[in-house]
C-alpha cells in the first residue's frame, strides 16, 4: 500500500481527494493546520471510506515541524500539495500573508522532500496563472499574464519554483491548473465549508438560498459577455479529485514524459454567473435574492479550459455536470442546518 501525503487534506478539494485516494487503496497522511478547515472533516472522510487517514496538525510555515514530520513518516510515495491561502480579494488586501503562506511553505516542503528522497509531487495550481487570456478556451501553452492578484502571483511563482527544482533534481511534478471547483460528495458527508463570509460564488449562493445571507452580490454586470456577468468553467470537485489520482498514478508509473508537466482541469465549457444562478434555481426550486454590484478587484472577464491535454495525455475526463455540482452543493448545505 503506497503512502501519499496530502497537505491541506481537510480542505474542500483536499478532503475529496483523500476520499478518492483511499477508495483506490492508497494509505493517506493528512497535514492541515485547520486555519481554513475543520477537524470534523476527518469524521466525514471516515464515514464515506470506512478509513480514518493519519492526521498531523502542522503549519507548513514551521520548517522544524516539517522536518519532524519526515522523521515520523517514512516510505512516502508522493505528496499532493493543496495547503495555501486562496481568496483573490483577500490577497489584494493582505499580500504579505499570501506570499509568506503560499511560497515559504512550498519551499520548505520541497527542501525536505529532497533531503528525504521523496520524488513525486502534485501541485494545486489554478487557472488564475493565465490572468485574462487572449483566447478561449485556454490551453496550457497560453502565456502567463501579469497576475491580477497576489494569489494568482503565488501560483505563477509556485509553478516556476517547482519547475526549476524539477530541472535541477530528481523531482517529478505535475501541476494541475484548476478552473472553478464546485459541489460536494454525493453522500453530503463532506463539502465546501468556508470559514466566515464565503469568497466563492457557489457557497454564497447556497447560504443565500437557505437564508444565512440576505442577498448575493453579483460582482459586475457590465462585462463584455452575453449577459454582462463574468464567465467561469465550473468543475465538479469529485471529478477534480479523481484527476489527482490519475496524475499520481502517472507519476508513480513513470509515464510522464518530462520532469514537470501541467494540465488544465475543467469541463471546457464556460457559464456566466447568471446562468449558474438560474441552473441552481432549477435544481433546487429555490429563488436566489441577488443584486448586481460593482466589479471586484482582481477578477477577470472569462476563463474556461481547453481540456484536450488532460483528456488525451493524462487520460482524465470529467463525468459530472454543472447541475450535478449545484445539486450536490445544495444537498451538502441542507445537511449543515
Amino acid at each position: 500500500m503506497k503512502r501519499i501525503v496530502v497537505t491541506g487534506g481537510l480542505g474542500f478539494i483536499g478532503s475529496h481527494t483523500v476520499v478518492e485516494l483511499q477508495n483506490e487503496g492508497f494509505e493517506v497522511v493528512v497535514i492541515d493546520d485547520l486555519s481554513n478547515s475543520s477537524i470534523e472533516v476527518l469524521e466525514g472522510i471516515a464515514l464515506i471510506t470506512g478509513i480514518t487517514p493519519f492526521f498531523e496538525n502542522i503549519d507548513l510555515k514551521d520548517q522544524n515541524a516539517i522536518k519532524s514530520f519526515f522523521k515520523k513518516y517514512t516510505n512516502i510515495a508522493g505528496i499532493i500539495h493543496f495547503a495555501a491561502s486562496k481568496a483573490v480579494g483577500e490577497s489584494v488586501d493582505k499580500p504579505l500573508k499570501y506570499y509568506h503562506n503560499n511560497i515559504s511553505s512550498l519551499i520548505y516542503l520541497l527542501e525536505e522532500m529532497a533531503v528525504n528522497g521523496v520524488e513525486n509531487f502534485i501541485f494545486s495550481s489554478s487557472c488564475t496563472v493565465y490572468g485574462q487570456a487572449d483566447m478561449m478556451p485556454i490551453t496550457e501553452s497560453a502565456p502567463f499574464k501579469t497576475a491580477e492578484s497576489p494569489y494568482g502571483n503565488t501560483k505563477q511563482m509556485g509553478e516556476s519554483i517547482i519547475k526549476d527544482t524539477a530541472n535541477a533534481s530528481n523531482l517529478n511534478a505535475v501541476s494541475l491548473r484548476y478552473f472553478n471547483p464546485i459541489g460536494a460528495h454525493e453522500s453530503a458527508k463532506i463539502g465546501e465549508l468556508p470559514v466566515g463570509v464565503p469568497q466563492n460564488l457557489i457557497p454564497y449562493v447556497m447560504q443565500t438560498a437557505i437564508g444565512l445571507r440576505e442577498q448575493l452580490s453579483v460582482y459586475g454586470g457590465d462585462y463584455p459577455t452575453f449577459d454582462g456577468t463574468a464567465i467561469r468553467d465550473y468543475i465538479h470537485v469529485v471529478d477534480l479529485a479523481k484527476a489527482h489520482i490519475v496524475a499520481m498514478c502517472r507519476l508513480l508509473n513513470e509515464k510522464n514524459k518530462t520532469s514537470f508537466e501541467v494540465f488544465n482541469i475543467g469541463t471546457g465549457k464556460g457559464s456566466s454567473v447568471l446562468e449558474v444562478i438560474q441552473a441552481f434555481e432549477e435544481v433546487s426550486n429555490q429563488k436566489v435574492n441577488y443584486k448586481i454590484v460593482d466589479r471586484r478587484a482582481g477578477d477577470i472577464v472569462e476563463a474556461y479550459a481547453d481540456t484536450s491535454s488532460a483528456n488525451n495525455d493524462l487520460g482524465w475526463y470529467p463525468e459530472l455536470t454543472l447541475k450535478d455540482g449545484l445539486a450536490s452543493a445544495w444537498k451538502w448545505q441542507q445537511s449543515l442546518v
